[in-house]
């Protein structure tokens, strides 16, 4: 699942691939349960694709 897509993921690419919504995805960044980078000049959350692994692999959800 995760082994095609690129290093880092934008919002959209982790809530499909957590099947939440992006809203949710910003209550977790913002709660510190799944930490986005804000790297570029409009300051769009990104995720590493090795957080995301932890998180799967540590998570309840």
């Amino acid at each position: 699942m995760l082994e095609d897509k690129p290093e880092i993921l934008t919002i959209q690419e982790v809530a499909e691939i957590f099947n939440i919504s992006i809203q949710t995805l910003r209550r977790w960044d913002n709660s510190g349960f799944l930490k986005a980078f804000r790297a570029s000049p409009t300051q769009q959350r990104r995720y590493k694709k090795s957080d995301v692994i932890k998180y799967l692999q540590t998570s309840p959800y």
